[in-house]
C-alpha cells in the first residue's frame, strides 16, 4: 500500500493549487499547497545522508493529500525515508464542522501540537527541490496573481521541517513562519521553514526548547526564485 501510495492521487486541478489550508489555533496560513521533489529515493538518501527505504518515490509535485517521502529518525538513530500522507486530521471539534486536514503549522504553541513537537521521534525532515508561493497582490500589467518558484542554488536537494501524526492515517504538516525579504516581496505573510543541512539533526533530536529556535526565515541570500507555475 505505502509504495502504491506514493506514486497515486490524481492531479488535482489548478485552483486547489492556491488556496488556504484550514487549521486549528492559528494554522491558517496562506500558503500554496504545492512543492516539488524532483529525485529519486536514492538521490534523497545520498543528498540528505538517510536510508532509501523500500518504497519507491519516482520524483514529482506534492499537493496536501498526497502521499510523499518524509526522513524520520529511527529509535536506533538511523535517518529513514518513509511515506506520510500531507495533511494531519483537524481536531475532533474541526472535524464535526467539517475541517480540512492540517497542511501547515504556524502557532507551535498550540495545545494541538505543542505535545507532539516536544517529542523528537515525531519531527521530520521533508524533502524537497522547490516550493511555490502566489503573489498576494495581482500583476498591475496582467490583472492576474503569478506563481514564484523558490529554490536553493547551493542544495539541489534541500529540507524543510515537519511534524508527522500516526493518527488515522502516518500524516504530516510543514511549520511555518515569518517570511524572509525575498519571500515576503511576493507574499508577506508566511513561508515555509527550510533547515540548514548542519541543523538536520538538531531538528529530529535536539530538546524542543532548542529546535523551536530553527523555526525561523531562511537566509534571503542562499536562495534563488523565478515566476512560473507548476513545474
Amino acid at each position: 500500500m505505502q509504495g502504491r501510495a506514493m506514486q497515486g492521487a490524481a492531479r488535482p486541478r489548478a485552483s486547489s493549487l492556491d488556496r488556504a489550508v484550514a487549521g486549528p489555533e492559528g494554522s491558517r496560513d496562506v500558503m500554496t499547497a504545492f512543492y516539488r521533489l524532483d529525485a529519486t529515493a536514492a538521490q534523497i538518501g545520498a543528498a540528505l545522508r538517510t536510508e532509501p527505504g523500500a518504497d519507491p518515490w519516482p520524483g514529482g509535485y506534492m499537493t496536501p493529500g498526497r502521499y510523499g517521502p518524509v526522513i524520520v529518525r529511527t529509535r536506533d538513530g538511523v535517518r529513514r525515508l518513509v511515506p506520510r500522507l500531507w495533511g494531519v486530521p483537524p481536531p475532533p471539534a474541526a472535524a464535526l464542522t467539517g475541517g480540512a486536514p492540517v497542511a501547515h503549522v504556524r502557532n507551535v504553541e498550540s495545545p494541538f501540537w505543542i505535545g507532539t513537537l516536544r517529542h523528537t521521534e515525531f519531527r521530520c525532515l521533508v524533502p524537497v527541490t522547490s516550493f511555490q508561493l502566489w503573489a498576494q497582490a495581482p500583476d498591475p500589467r496582467t490583472g492576474k496573481r503569478t506563481a514564484h518558484r523558490f529554490t536553493l542554488p547551493g542544495a539541489a536537494v534541500f529540507a524543510l521541517a515537519g511534524i508527522w501524526r500516526d493518527s488515522e492515517v502516518a500524516s504530516f504538516a510543514l511549520l511555518t513562519c515569518d517570511p524572509n525579504r525575498l519571500v515576503a516581496s511576493v507574499n508577506p505573510r508566511t513561508m515555509p521553514v527550510i533547515l540548514q543541512s548542519e541543523d538536520h539533526e538538531r531538528w529530529l533530536r535536539a530538546d524542543w526548547k532548542e529546535a523551536q529556535r530553527l523555526v525561523a526565515p531562511f537566509p534571503s541570500q542562499q536562495m534563488a526564485m523565478d515566476e512560473g507555475g507548476p513545474r
